[in-house]
């Protein structure tokens, strides 16, 4: 396939594809009409080809430029959340849900002294131009609106559909049987994006010619959807918290969650946050936690049953009403309405005894510390794992109603209780914290 010569114009065989670069496209400014740049071309369009549009002219035509000044402020303004960082480079999730370097903010095949964004909105671009070319040429045809992507675990860029109009996007094989008879379970072919990568050997990156058309698959022409249905869901995406960077996404995604559903907890996820758990810094080489997993019906109902009399006789003693204690009391009940639920626990096993108030009550710290980073571990672990979470202190009001119904060893501390499950609903947003708030700096 050469560049703007690729079995241009013409029929093909059954069978065959033919892709081809538009030769003749003027420099686009803003404003301009990319359908009637198209025409202009006398492209020779059939019904049924699909022409391929460099995102970068579509972005020049909407004057989605602004000045290299602004890159980084461009690049803030288009971004959802960063999911890695490396000195300068930011890979992140724009506005359109696409995880890209820098938003899309682009620097090339622009003018000195300015960036292009992406359009504003790829899909309703693509569906512009392809009316466009319909009333100009008489034509039906499907278009493609294309970006320059890198991808995570492969070398090298190529280019992938970020917008769409009259072409199915995604080829839906799920049902089928491949050529040994095979049932294809998973199979959902991702053909813009293949679409987009055969425009993109024959436009190169360098060569002035930011359209293409492929011919020979007209039986994807007509089909609706747009570039969003290639963007992979929150819920779906098993890689969004998959890098070292991303462990402070994690953090800042930690919510107390008090609603959960009824779906069950995979037991292996909560060993797996325990296992993450437990890499905390501690002192003196030990190993101060332990996570007692209540997983059964009936130890649950007993412990809970129990620090509720604790918990009400314990404001009964502080003279709170009966209504009162009825209302305080239900506010525990996050741990109630659990699927699971797991007491973290600290030992002293490892302990220094210095003989005097002030440095044993220092070494009991110490180690309440280890503890609070390993429960903080856990629960960014289970964050990870798409489980909420809420931690409760009320385990540390009755340790001893706690070590006898779930027969601990005398030297555990139950510091809390965390209910975990499949949040009912999306969190509230946090009140954004600025950190220079909580920074003395001498």
């Amino acid at each position: 396939m050469g560049s703007g010569e690729v079995g241009a114009g013409g029929s093909v065989e059954p069978g065959a594809v033919r892709v081809w670069a538009v030769a003749g496209m003027p420099e686009v400014r803003g404003g301009d009409d990319i359908a009637q740049l198209i025409a202009a071309t006398r492209p020779g369009l059939l019904d049924g080809d699909i022409l391929l549009v460099t995102s970068k002219i579509v972005s020049k035509a909407e004057g989605r430029v602004v000045a290299a000044a602004d890159r980084e402020t461009a690049i803030d303004a288009e971004t959802i959340r960063v999911v890695a960082r490396r000195g300068t480079l930011r890979i992140v999730e724009n506005r359109h849900g696409l995880v890209m370097a820098a938003a899309g903010v682009d620097a090339s095949n622009t003018a000195a002294g300015t960036v292009l964004l992406l359009p504003e909105d790829p899909d309703a671009s693509a569906r512009l131009i392809r009316d466009g070319v319909r009333d100009a040429l008489g034509v039906d045809v499907g278009v493609v609106v294309t970006d320059t992507f890198g991808r995570p675990w492969r070398n090298g860029l190529t280019d992938v559909a970020i917008g769409a109009a009259g072409v199915r996007v995604l080829e839906d094989l799920r049902g089928g049987t491949d050529t040994y008879g095979n049932p294809l379970n998973v199979t959902v072919v991702a053909v813009a994006d293949e679409l987009a990568a055969a425009g993109d050997l024959v436009k190169g990156k360098a060569e002035g010619l930011p359209v293409a058309v492929v011919r020979g698959l007209s039986h994807l022409v007509g089909g609706e959807g747009g570039g969003r249905d290639l963007v992979r869901p929150a819920a779906d995406d098993m890689f969004r918290l998959g890098t070292s960077e991303a462990v402070r996404e994690a953090v800042t995604q930690r919510r107390t969650v008090r609603e959960f559903t009824d779906e069950p907890v995979d037991p292996a996820a909560v060993r797996r946050a325990v296992a993450a758990a437990v890499t905390a810094p501690a002192p003196h080489h030990t190993t101060p936690w332990r996570f007692v997993l209540v997983e059964s019906e009936a130890a649950r109902g007993a412990l809970l049953d129990a620090m509720r009399e604790a918990w009400v006789a314990d404001l009964r003693a502080d003279g709170k009403s009966e209504e009162s204690i009825a209302k305080r009391v239900r506010r525990g009940d996050v741990l109630r309405n659990a699927p699971c639920l797991v007491v973290p626990c600290m030992v002293m096993d490892g302990s220094h005894t210095y003989g005097d108030a002030r440095r044993d009550a220092a070494e009991r710290e110490m180690f309440v510390v280890a503890t609070g980073a390993g429960v903080q571990n856990f629960l960014v672990a289970l964050a990870g794992e798409r489980l909420g979470s809420a931690w409760v202190s009320s385990t540390m009001f009755c340790r001893d109603v706690v070590r006898e119904v779930l027969r601990l060893p005398e030297g555990w501390e139950p510091m809390g209780a965390v209910a975990v499950g499949h949040a009912a609903a999306a969190p509230k947003e946090r009140a954004v914290r600025d950190a220079e708030a909580y920074v003395s700096v001498r």
